[in-house]
């Protein structure tokens, strides 16, 4: 029996971006299109198999320890860049400033996919969600650095709207166009959630 059950809600992949290897700056390059292996984008500075943890994960790691890299990509939503912009007097947010790997449009409430949700490409290419991508001060400095005196905001502004971290299942390529299906885990939500959190 699958695990996984396909849905009927689906995104247009609306911009494709990629941080260069060099440099400290968070900010992506656009593209076109997207390879991708089980390493993540062909050539991008999130890419490999593992990486460095990093604050998220000190409950679990001491900073520096390396770990599987689940944080291959970001995706985000057209819908939440246009919230946050509101939210933030700004009348557009440039996913450059984000760092963005995939702007998608078309999923409701997209950072709140569950995790180990799959986003699948028409050549088969898939995408596991891992967790919300917290939002955090680097794109807040992109931001300010285009827009004097707004970048402080940014962090409140993307709350629970500040996308997800993927990672690939299935090595193939993504264009901008491209329609992507969501697949969610046939599974309930575990009762105890709340109290785990709390």
């Amino acid at each position: 029996m699958p695990a996984l059950k396909s849905t009927d809600f689906t995104a247009v992949v609306r911009w494709i971006g990629c941080v260069p290897l060099a440099g400290e700056a968070i900010l992506s390059a656009p593209l076109n299109r997207l390879e991708l292996g089980f390493d993540g984008p062909l050539g991008e500075r999130h890419s490999g198999r593992t990486r460095p943890s990093c604050s998220r994960v000190t409950t679990q790691h001491p900073r520096g320890t390396d770990i599987a890299n689940v944080r291959q990509l970001s995706l985000l939503s057209t819908e939440d860049l246009t919230a946050i912009a509101s939210d933030m007097g700004l009348d557009a947010i440039d996913p450059v400033w984000l760092g963005a790997t995939l702007v998608i449009e078309g999923i409701p409430d997209f950072t709140y996919v569950p995790p180990s949700s799959r986003l699948q490409g028409p050549d088969g290419v898939t995408l596991i969600v891992d967790m919300e991508n917290r939002p955090c001060h680097l794109p807040a400095r992109e931001i300010e650095a285009v827009h004097p005196g707004k970048g402080k905001a940014f962090k409140t502004a993307a709350r629970n709207r500040r996308g997800v971290t993927a990672w690939v299942e299935r090595p193939g390529t993504l264009a901008l166009g491209d329609s992507l299906r969501l697949h969610v885990p046939d599974q309930p939500v575990w009762p105890h959630l709340e109290a785990a959190r709390s």
